[in-house]
């Protein structure tokens, strides 16, 4: 399997997570029905296919990723639901969008712009850039887990491991955090700026669904973390989080687990 397929994979296995967040997360936006959005990032346009259906009939949105294989897939899960019509995607990079000046209602981003290595304020400027007067640019981000219940010390050393900090270095200026976001708005002029968090859950007995859910993201959240970790969390990290262990924590018969994003938002003036 490539990086690319393992990547797909996750994005699939991991969705039952997310879902339900980003709708709510949609519904508070209160896109117009008719409007005609971007979201920036989409990867295989799970939630293009959740903004489509908020714009409605009439509406129209554009899904914007570098990765063609990630397009590919994207097109025909939107054939498979019946919105080709409201629904277009697009090989393209979120520094530089193919899009004129004040030609889009809204723009909309998850776990992309403001979230990777590179600058944020050119980037959001770039959202900016490109909606009307009035119109929305949002940006969202994955911004916590408790997903290791009864074992708080193991979960906060695995946090503060390269993966647990991902995408984040230590290198990184504070004020470039995710969740410094509101500052990038206010500096280019945003206005009504807002921000809120979404929160999802899991618990015993979990279905066969969610399970693999949750495997999947315990894998996403620390890879190679046992060799940053000292022996005595290396021993308990494999013996809670190796799905072939007699002690998986997702078999816990009392398991329940927490995750949140925290969306971003204001209006272009």
């Amino acid at each position: 399997m490539t990086e690319t397929e393992s990547y797909l994979r996750s994005l699939l296995v991991t969705a039952p997570l997310q879902d339900p967040i980003m709708r709510s997360a949609i519904r508070k936006l209160d896109l117009k029905k008719g409007s005609h959005g971007l979201d920036i990032g989409c990867g295989i346009g799970l939630q293009v296919m959740m903004l489509a259906e908020a714009v409605g009939v009439e509406g129209h949105v554009t899904g914007l990723d570098i990765s063609h294989e990630f397009l590919v897939y994207a097109k025909e899960i939107s054939k498979n639901e019946g919105l080709s019509d409201r629904s277009t995607f697009l090989k393209g990079e979120m520094r530089d969008l193919p899009f004129g000046d004040d030609t889009l209602d809204w723009a909309w981003s998850v776990n992309c712009v403001g979230y990777g290595p590179e600058e944020p304020i050119p980037l959001v400027r770039e959202l900016k850039r490109v909606v009307r007067p009035g119109g929305i640019v949002a940006i969202l981000a994955w911004s916590s887990e408790e997903i290791l219940p009864g074992y708080p010390l193991l979960e906060a050393r695995l946090k503060a491991t390269t993966g647990g900090i991902a995408p984040f270095a230590v290198i990184n200026k504070p004020e470039k955090h995710f969740h410094r976001a509101l500052s990038w708005f206010n500096k280019l002029g945003l206005e009504d700026t807002k921000a809120q968090v979404f929160s999802g859950s899991a618990f015993a007995p979990l279905g066969d669904e969610m399970h693999e859910a949750l495997a999947a993201l315990i894998v996403m959240r620390w890879p190679n973390a046992k060799s940053e970790l000292e022996p005595g969390y290396q021993k308990e990290f494999q013996r809670l989080c190796a799905p072939d262990s007699p002690d998986f924590i997702l078999n816990l018969p009392d398991y329940y687990a927490f995750f949140t994003y925290s969306m971003f938002w204001g209006k272009v003036p």
